[in-house]
């Protein structure tokens, strides 16, 4: 029994390599039509991008705006958070209750933040004289504007009872503490307890997060406090909306910072902390200032490194000037699309300094290809021909992998996208990849163009002088010998090709190739690749996002430094959460009473509900029905001193004679450790779903909500769509490419980075946020620029076996690789030295990028590639059935013509 192959499975197959092929060729043929173009018109194609870096240069120095809204930049654009922010608003305008909606760093409005420490050992509640006095020096302090002064009463949020400041609880206790001391009392006898404390006026207060580094005494039924660390105070500024009253504002929190430092020096057993609204954009915003210098460092050891990779002992085919016009080419590129971007009225932000080392590794990757390429064209064709040959052999690469960019980073600026930092980076990535291709092409087009000119007339690539004659150097001395030497030398005959003597093609010819396909070298590989997997996929286990600022911000700060001691200090407490019920209630229901205790069961609560409840039972007051309920509530609880604040958290309204509570408000706060940040997401995660499924129609609210709702989503979509998009792309070419293995292994290998790369990084304590995620975007692509070239050249090579094409394919693209990702690491060192978060992240993630995408490279690939598909045999079988055929006619030819033998 035998099989037979359909025949139309056999045309179809045959129907695609042919598509393939003429797509492939025609590609081909564009771009060796385009760079024949360019080499017939370089002056204009060296002209056209210089005019416009110069043009939108201009426009780059007298646009420039820097973005200082971190929320809109770092918070999910879309939320429920702010619906919810919105709605609470609408109920109990948050300008009067900012006082009680505690946020940490995340609080709304303009306002002043200090924290007071004692030294190691000591009682900050000792010191309640001297803190007293730092606190009438704040409200002393003048700011001046137009010619008259204000204070903090001029500023200050005002209470709606009796329209005075509204000030922390924390003052009202030191004061208690100071008249005690006065009067010779011990501070046994003014109790201070912790979180609640009573005050003078006999209201409870809530002092969790005004008082830090609490040590309680021991046994003590109502928690009395035995000694403190630290004090937190927060001076709230009236937020008009006008510009005149931001700009008071403004200068009045600078003047609180310096006040600040001027105290510390007048206070030394004190240590002092302050924060203002503004602290959090300027020390984000530092981060671009301390890295300016930094950059300029990177760029000038990327010049030298692509000058020195680009060099040979060839004088004449040695190409230093064109690496370091390389490097020049994408970064007035950058500069350009730079110039774009602010022409269209965008603001720049510290997440942008990424940019420039983005396209700078993608950019010089085109830049040493072309290099490559030059090197492999035929030297005795013309230069045009050569350039166009170079074109036709690299452009089609090059395309597709910017193609794949634009694809990655436009997919991150889509809609879905809800972090408007990734969002603004991604448009402004794909104008920037956008005109590197446009520059490279043209710009650096025709620099090639003219150094294949100086080649062919024999022009020194240094000096462009005319080397000597053979017969003329031999007269020199040996100094001036060596450096004229233009590879010839010592070749009369040209046995082999000059350009083959590039340092790193040597290399990887004589030395690399051999070591690494040695079939003792394969286990070591394969168990390094089984570590490596293993890190990768320990790390993808323990992934954390970062919705914490401070990763954002310049390390050595003052913003971070309150941070760690709010954290250290201040932690014991989440931010106050309000829970608002906008729906009228049957309070005096013992069933709602029910639901409320269970709604707020393990919270600390600051509730009127509770407070009039337990007032009642005191009393012994019975309230069964709606009108005994409210009227024992208006007329006797909210009339007494300590409960007067509690009108506040209730709406009432009036229809006919009868009154109603349409929404009222109460405060929770949840007993928390140092990882504040995951805690308090988990708490959002937990009482929202609640108010769904509970019969009390309420909302949960609070400043920090809204940077931490979702986060860890809306951070990880634009990577997930960018791969999704890649993936599909991959997928629906994978019938159009020369060889459909090719996209598998490109998959494969693109997977492997990424996940690599993102285990590995958090591993390195690297979180989940918009920095980390745009440089896995990055990876993405960097992993293709690299992987792809050597892929294809890989399945396509006709090679006897797969150890052979392999070496061949190194051959012919390890070069440029090996200086693109030399020099891209090299770029990345300075940014070791900034002292900011931010350019840490960058630094640690885009050195874990570029060390994977190496070691797949020049280790896994060229190992692994030896044992799987695609198979070299069918070639082998090719060129025997030719060898043999040409044996056959040979021998009809001979037999034909026997006299030729004989004559032989």
């Amino acid at each position: 029994m035998c099989f037979r192959s359909r025949p139309g499975a056999s045309a179809s197959w045959s129907w695609w390599r042919m598509l393939r092929q003429v797509i492939h060729r025609g590609l081909q043929s564009f771009c060796y039509k385009l760079g024949l173009f360019v080499s017939r018109h370089p002056v204009f194609f060296l002209t056209v991008p210089a005019v416009l870096t110069i043009i939108f240069g201009f426009s780059l120095l007298n646009r420039f705006q820097s973005e200082r809204d971190l929320e809109t930049l770092v918070a999910p654009s879309h939320s429920l958070a702010k619906i919810e922010r919105s709605l609470a608003s609408s109920l109990f305008p948050l300008e009067q209750s900012k006082s009680q909606l505690y946020s940490g760093l995340h609080t709304p409005g303009r306002y002043g933040r200090l924290i007071l420490l004692s030294k190691p050992g000591g009682n900050i509640l000792h010191q309640a004289d001297a803190i007293l006095r730092i606190h009438r020096a704040v409200l002393e302090m003048k700011v001046n504007h137009k010619g008259y002064n204000y204070t903090f009463s001029h500023l200050c949020v005002l209470s709606s009872e009796d329209k005075k400041c509204v000030l922390d609880d924390i003052i009202s206790v030191l004061e208690d503490l100071r008249q005690a001391a006065l009067a010779n009392k011990t501070t046994a006898r003014v109790p201070v307890s912790y979180p609640n404390t009573k005050l003078k006026d006999g209201r409870s207060s809530f002092i969790g997060h005004q008082l830090g580094g609490v040590m309680e005494v021991p046994n003590s039924k109502d928690q009395r406090v035995k000694s403190a660390r630290a004090i937190q105070i927060t001076y709230y500024l009236q937020t008009y909306g006008s510009v005149a009253q931001a700009l008071i504002g403004e200068k009045w929190e600078s003047e609180f910072c310096k006040l600040m430092r001027k105290l510390q020096l007048d206070h030394p057993d004190l240590q002092l902390y302050s924060l203002a609204s503004f602290s959090l954009w300027k020390d984000f915003h530092k981060s671009s200032l301390l890295a300016k210098g930094k950059i300029l460092v990177s760029l000038m050891l990327i010049l030298l490194t692509a000058m020195l990779s680009s060099s040979m002992k060839d004088c004449l085919r040695g190409k230093p000037f064109l690496g370091l016009l390389g490097v020049f080419t994408i970064c007035i590129s950058s500069i350009t699309a730079a110039g774009i971007f602010f022409i269209t009225d965008g603001k720049y932000n510290s997440t942008l300094l990424g940019i420039p080392f983005f396209a700078m590794g993608h950019g010089t990757k085109g830049v040493f290809e072309l290099l490559s390429g030059w090197r492999r064209t035929r030297e005795n064709l013309p230069f045009k021909d050569r350039v166009a040959d170079t074109y036709s052999d690299v452009m089609v690469s090059y395309t597709m992998t910017s193609s794949l960019y634009f694809i990655a980073f436009g997919m991150g600026a889509s809609p879905f996208t809800n972090i408007e930092a990734v969002k603004v980076f991604c448009q402004n990535m794909c104008v920037s990849i956008l005109l590197n291709y446009f520059y490279i092409f043209s710009f650096f087009g025709s620099c090639l163009v003219f150094a294949g000119q100086l080649e062919q007339n024999r022009y020194h690539s240094i000096f462009c002088c005319k080397i000597p004659s053979a017969e003329y150097l031999e007269r020199k001395p040996m100094w001036f010998q060596t450096m004229m030497n233009d590879g010839h030398q010592h070749t009369s005959h040209h046995e082999t090709d000059p350009y083959q003597n590039h340092f790193i093609q040597h290399f990887l010819r004589e030395h690399y190739n051999e070591w690494i396909t040695n079939i003792y070298i394969k286990p070591f590989v394969v168990i390094l690749y089984l570590i490596y997997a293993s890190f990768s996929f320990m790390g993808c286990l323990q992934i954390s996002d970062g919705a914490n600022i401070i990763n954002l911000l310049a390390s050595e700060s003052p913003s971070v430094s309150y941070a760690l001691i709010q954290q250290k200090y201040f932690s014991n407490y989440s931010p106050v959460i309000g829970f608002y019920i906008y729906e009228p209630l049957e309070y005096w229901n013992g069933t709602v009473q029910e639901d409320l205790k269970t709604l707020s069961h393990g919270f600390n609560t600051v509730s009127w509900i509770e407070q009039y409840y337990q007032y009642l039972k005191v009393g012994n007051i019975s309230t069964t029905n709606k009108s005994d309920f409210i009227s024992i509530l208006q007329s006797s609880f909210l009339k007494k001193s300590e409960f007067q604040h509690f009108k506040n958290d209730i709406i009432f309204s009036k229809t006919g004679d009868e009154n109603n509570i349409i929404a009222s408000r109460m405060y929770l706060v949840a007993r928390t450790s140092e990882n504040t940040q995951r805690e308090v997401v988990e708490l959002l995660e937990k009482l929202r779903p609640l108010s769904l499924i509970q019969s009390i129609k309420f909302i949960v609210f609070n400043p920090t909500f809204v940077f931490m709702d979702h986060y860890g989503l809306s951070v990880t979509m634009p990577v997930l769509i960018s791969g999704f998009g890649i993936l599909l792309v991959l997928i629906l070419t994978f019938f159009l490419v020369i060889h459909p293995l090719g996209n598998f292994w490109l998959i494969l290998s693109v997977t492997s980075i990424e996940l690599g790369v993102l285990g590995l990084m958090t591993l390195w304590n690297v979180d989940m946020d918009c920095i980390s995620i745009l440089c896995l975007i990055y990876t993405l692509n960097f992993a293709i620029d690299h992987c792809a070239p050597l892929l294809y050249t890989f399945v396509l090579a006709t090679e006897h076996t797969r150890t052979q094409c392999i070496k061949n394919s190194l051959q012919e693209h390890g070069t440029a690789i090996l200086q693109n990702i030399t020099s891209f690491l090299i770029g990345l060192v300075p940014l070791l030295f900034v002292p900011s978060n931010l350019t840490f992240t960058l630094f640690k993630c885009l050195l874990l990028t570029s060390s994977c995408t190496l070691l797949h490279c020049f280790v896994i690939l060229p190992v692994f590639l030896t044992f799987f598909p695609p198979s070299k045999k069918h070639h082998k079988k090719k060129k025997r059935a030719k060898r043999k055929e040409r044996e056959e006619i040979e021998c009809i030819e001979i037999q034909e013509n026997p006299d030729h033998v004989t004559a032989v």
